[in-house]
């Protein structure tokens, strides 16, 4: 991957979606080198993408996304399922772009794939990537160089695997226990549209729309969806096994459940943590404290999902200690969702700006 004079060409997959117009705006704020930028239609005429555009100051032909190959890009970012909305066979895609083949892309040589969709989770030759654990606390070592693409975790992993790798730096932990409240922008604008539409309808007396959720998630608390559109099936059982490859066995693996409400955007984690020895939650406030998580003191309001909605930052209230086990803390953590996956996004694709440089 090496960077032109005017910075690196980039392809966005998915960029009219949630996530990927996040990706965008974050690579905008943080300047990140970019000379073009393309931008695939992946997701149909229900949710149209943006054109394929041209960030440099002497605009270049437009090329139609058959036309971009591995060879005309530095660095890919695939923020939406391949795919979707496209009539054509997974053979004939395949065959006509490089940018709609799981297998190519997997596979590219020439430039980095940084998947925040999962697109790529059936494919060898991939690596965990969440750059700000590497610095801080070393769990998680450099690929090797035969890694072909990178994978950006879940969010929730992120939140996860942060807390417990600070905290079990100085105190070994025991067990935990841990809870994520996953808002429907994890699944997409269609899920936001139909939650609007369960609310307004339920609050007019009127039928309900079922297709995404398979149920009523409005004004409810679930412990699992219908039959998610389009959305894995079981959230907990993915995000442990990417947190056991980046714990890599330096804390242990939570118990974990997902639980579903009418909350729009923005992720909460309820996380119970036994340490083998006791330790105040002030103690415990200093550990976690520290870029990208804030610690809120117990005179301070606790964090919300509407709290940090468009923050950086991953926030965690006051700790609490549990009264009935001299070890026990409890743990609740907020971020936004979409903000923090582009985030350690972009971040993988600094680290590998880095490295061209050298």
């Amino acid at each position: 991957m090496n960077a032109a004079s005017g910075g690196f060409r980039v392809a966005v997959v998915g960029a009219s979606s949630l996530l990927g117009k996040e990706l965008l705006a974050v690579l905008k704020e943080r300047n990140f080198p970019i000379s073009r930028l393309v931008t695939p239609n992946v997701l149909g005429a229900q949710d149209p993408e943006l054109p394929v555009l041209d960030l440099s100051d002497v605009l270049e032909r437009v090329v139609a996304e058959t036309d971009v190959g591995e060879a005309d890009l530095d660095i890919v970012f695939l923020a939406a399922p391949l795919l979707s909305g496209n009539k054509k066979s997974r053979t004939e895609t395949e065959e006509s772009s490089f940018l709609q083949s799981p297998k190519r892309l997997a596979a590219a040589a020439r430039c980095k794939v940084i998947d925040l969709s999962e697109c790529l989770a059936g494919e060898a030759g991939g690596a965990l990537s969440v750059p700000f654990l590497d610095r801080i606390t070393a769990a998680h070592p450099e690929p090797e160089t035969g890694t072909r693409f990178f994978i950006a975790p879940h969010p929730a992993t992120i939140i996860l695997s942060a807390i417990l790798l600070r905290l079990s730096a100085r105190f070994p932990i025991k067990s935990a226990v841990g809870q994520i409240f996953d808002p429907v922008s994890d699944i997409g604008s269609h899920a936001i549209d139909e939650l609007q539409k369960q609310t307004m309808n339920l609050l007019t007396f009127q039928k309900i729309p079922q297709k995404v959720f398979g149920t009523q998630l409005a004004f409810n608390l679930l412990p699992r969806l219908g039959h998610p559109q389009g959305h894995r099936t079981n959230l907990a059982r993915h995000v442990q096994k990417e947190m056991t490859e980046l714990l890599s066995q330096r804390a242990p693996l939570p118990a974990l459940r997902a639980v579903y409400g009418p909350v729009f955007h923005s992720l909460a984690c309820s996380l119970y943590v036994e340490l083998d020895q006791p330790a105040t939650p002030e103690t415990l406030s200093q550990l976690l404290a520290g870029a990208p998580i804030t610690v809120r003191k117990s005179s301070e309001g606790p964090p919300s999902q509407v709290d940090v909605a468009g923050s950086d930052e991953i926030i965690v209230d006051a700790l609490t200690a549990d009264g009935a086990h001299a070890g026990g803390v409890w743990i609740w953590a907020a971020a936004d969702n979409l903000r923090l996956a582009a985030l350690n996004a972009v971040e993988i694709a600094e680290s590998l700006s880095a490295k061209a440089r050298v």
